[in-house]
């Protein structure tokens, strides 16, 4: 059994390619009319980019790729597809994780917003920055900072995931706990509709209560409902002062008694709380040339804490090292290291944000994106480790994320040694373990990274039956023939 068949177990109806007719030739040449030569791709060498995804989970199908440069292009494209009922899959930077954003079928045509990469305006009075849905993520950030100001959003992915996905999905990462997901980041949205038409919904305004909040219903909605072609950000203040700490400790209740204790001293200065097992730290110094655990002793368990000032550097400081003193008199701590240079914040941070990466070389992984109530946390992690480990007895878990906002990114690695493919056969059953008790405990099986294809048979599963009724019904208001990225969320 290959890799490509075990996975096939994780949702056999999800990973079925629907059976369709292929994009006829008259069909593909109208389409390639709506955009200049070279932008209309159809030979494999240039498609094949755009069928795969990082995680290897799903093979995509479809014989045309749509790259318009222009709103005018897109708009055009959605006329065709909703004149032909032709499917469409848009694309950002093909960095998410849950499928969503491969096509299934060669009926499907992909359409690439990676052309759309203009930083149309910055307003540093107002604190926004306006900008085209391609533009990759670190990008914008550069150009926060050129303005004296600072855009928050920060994933593992900013150097080429773009705008439009991280807006689509609703992406967090590592300042949430301070700044929100990515749709507290945005004022308004520009994006094309099924028919064609153009929501027009750049607004700058922090307060617009007219009516129904159609920005919130595109933003998040995968590509199912439009395509997000443009966004009006939110700047902030860049901060004056940052202080970056790793910390060594025992368990999870110690990381969030630290928690509790950051939170009351430094407010919302507090910007990351970020969780770490050693394991986790453990395959990341060993597959990640240059990595190097910060402290001494090994620790069963780190958390990664940065303060932030609008005021100092000192104030910052004075924040930390108060943090950490309590902490070390109450004994909920066993050692840190303060970041003494902007290298040494960069190699603390990197232990955290390589560690996803670094567990592919270990073999197998199976993954989970879920949210409890934050002070669930412990008892989650206590319960889903002797559940997985009575199930796959060796297992390696490594359990690591946003403790400041209960989202924890539970991965399972293989047991040393084992059969990788029919560990990753086991992929439903281990879900159904951990997913079991996110749900016994109010929690979420998906916190961060979306439904796409992967969760979305679950999500029918366990989602009431009016909350089903109503998204289908916002649904066939948006996307009456069912063209927009079909066979996702929904």
């Amino acid at each position: 059994m290959t890799s490509t068949d075990a996975m096939a177990g994780i949702n056999n109806s999800v990973m079925d390619i629907p059976e369709s007719l292929p994009l006829a030739a008259d069909l593909i040449a109208r389409f390639e009319a709506l955009v200049p030569p070279g932008r209309a791709l159809t030979e494999l060498a240039d498609v094949a980019p755009f069928l795969i995804e990082q995680r290897d989970l799903f093979k995509g199908r479809t014989r045309l790729v749509m790259r318009p440069s222009s709103v005018e292009e897109v708009s055009a494209i959605l006329a065709l597809a909703s004149e032909t009922r032709t499917p469409v899959v848009p694309q950002g930077g093909n960095t998410g994780l849950v499928g969503g954003q491969v096509p299934r079928s060669d009926a499907e045509i992909v359409l690439s917003l990676s052309l759309m990469d203009r930083i149309r305006d910055v307003d540093a009075v107002g604190r926004t920055m306006t900008v085209d849905a391609g533009v990759v993520l670190q990008r914008v950030q550069e150009a926060a900072d050129a303005a004296g100001l600072f855009f928050p959003l920060s994933l593992g992915s900013e150097g080429s995931c773009q705008i439009g996905g991280n807006l689509a999905s609703n992406a967090g990462g590592t300042g949430v706990l301070a700044y929100g997901n990515s749709r507290d980041l945005c004022l308004g949205v520009e994006a094309v509709l099924p028919s064609g038409e153009v929501f027009h919904g750049l607004r700058r305004l922090r307060k617009d209560n007219r009516g129904y909040d159609l920005r919130n219903l595109l933003v998040g909605s995968e590509g199912t409902l439009g395509i997000i072609t443009g966004a009006v950000l939110k700047l902030y203040p860049k901060p004056a002062g940052r202080e970056v700490a790793y910390v060594g400790l025992a368990t999870p209740e110690a990381a969030l008694r630290l928690l509790t204790r950051a939170e009351h001293e430094a407010g919302h200065q507090l910007t990351a709380f970020e969780i770490m097992p050693r394991i986790g730290i453990e395959f990341t110094v060993r597959h990640t040339q240059g990595a190097r655990d910060p402290l001494a002793a090994p620790h069963a368990w780190y958390v990664l804490v940065e303060i932030s000032s609008g005021r100092s550097a000192e104030e910052a400081r004075i924040s930390m090292e108060s943090i950490l003193e309590g902490a070390f008199e109450a004994g909920d701590i066993e050692d840190a290291a303060v970041a003494q240079s902007i290298a040494d914040a960069r190699t603390f941070w990197r232990m955290r944000e390589e560690m996803s990466w670094a567990q592919k070389p270990e073999g197998g992984s199976i993954k989970h994106d879920v949210s409890v109530p934050v002070a669930l946390v412990p008892e989650f992690l206590e319960r889903a480790n002797a559940a997985v480990l009575a199930a796959i007895p060796g297992a390696r878990l490594v359990s690591f994320g946003h403790l400041g906002d209960g989202n924890i990114h539970y991965n399972v690695s293989q047991p040393v040694g084992a059969d990788k493919d029919a560990f990753l056969a086991r992929w439903s059953e281990i879900n159904g373990l951990v997913h079991a008790i996110v749900a016994e405990l109010g929690g979420s099986f998906s916190a961060e990274h979306g439904i796409g294809q992967l969760k979305r048979d679950e999500l029918a599963r366990t989602k009431e039956p009016v909350e089903m009724a109503l998204m289908r019904g916002v649904k066939a208001v948006f996307d009456p023939f069912g063209i927009m990225n079909p066979g996702k969320v929904l």
